[in-house]
């Protein structure tokens, strides 16, 4: 049976030195190769638990930042189809005004058009959805945004009727405009509906506003979790690469020992030629 070589002291020692350097050198090419000084919980279990929760949150608050730029593109998509709903009613009122002057024929076609006018604000408020989500065709729709992922901060947005109708914007079907009665009653419908709607988009606006604040809130807030987790976790690769550079010179040197230790015993040998 073979027996175990056994070594000097002088070179186990050396061999020791070596081997401790070529574990330092393995870490550190794994640190400029990751650019992680903790990579993993054997690094260091607190700091890459630590760090972990930090990235973790941040990402979690970045869901929720996709979720605010949605919303905030639901809301913008309502308030372009109130500015278009404006637009028609403003065209109605032009109408209406002519109808004082009109006869015959012309008294025909303005109420033609205004009736025209009607359908077409209802299908405008049809069509204005974003993801499924319309917040002008009717009540009882809610848009809510979740801001946080540990908190209760949220806004929610409920749906307004800007529908032509008793129940939205009331302005009645152009029928007896030969009427000055009628007129007027429809002049002040219209004049009520364009104040209604301007309410609807200043309160729309002010809602933009908050989702836009608080979307660039998450950015900052998701960015600053990020560098947090990077001032804990990140290693320095200007000195990583500079103790990259002695460990090598380190193992050079510890080469050439274990040679001369070995030399050492070789030397002995001589002594029984």
């Amino acid at each position: 049976m073979a027996k175990e070589i056994q070594l000097s002291a002088a070179v186990r020692e050396n061999l020791l030195a070596l081997q401790g350097t070529q574990s330092l050198i393995a870490r550190t090419q794994n640190r400029l190769s990751t650019g992680l000084k903790v990579a993993s919980p054997i690094d260091d279990p607190r700091v890459f638990f630590e760090a972990k929760s930090l990235t973790d949150h941040g990402r979690d608050v970045g869901e929720k930042k996709e979720g605010v730029d949605q919303s905030i593109s639901s809301v913008q998509t309502a308030l372009g189809a109130i500015e278009g709903v404006d637009a028609l009613v403003q065209q109605m009122k032009g109408l209406t005004i002519s109808a004082r002057t009109a006869t015959g024929n012309e008294l025909a076609a303005i109420v033609a058009q205004f009736n025209e006018l009607r359908t077409q604000i209802n299908n405008l408020t049809n069509d204005a959805k974003y993801q499924g989500v319309n917040l002008i065709n009717g009540t009882g729709t809610q848009l809510t945004v979740e801001f946080s992922t540990d908190t209760t901060s949220i806004l929610t947005i409920s749906s307004v009727d800007l529908r032509v109708g008793s129940l939205g914007l009331n302005i009645s079907s152009a029928l007896s405009f030969s009427l000055a009665s009628v007129l007027d009653a429809s002049l002040a419908q219209i004049t009520s509906a364009i104040g209604t709607l301007r309410g609807k988009a200043q309160s729309l606006a002010s809602n933009v506003a908050i989702l836009k604040t608080r979307l660039d809130f998450n950015a900052v807030y998701v960015n600053l979790h990020e560098e947090g987790a990077g001032k804990l976790n990140l290693a320095n690769v200007t000195e990583e690469g500079a103790k990259l550079v002695a460990l090598q010179t380190r193992q050079q040197l510890g080469i050439n020992a274990l040679a001369f230790a070995g030399q050492a015993e070789q030397q002995i040998l001589t002594l029984f030629r």
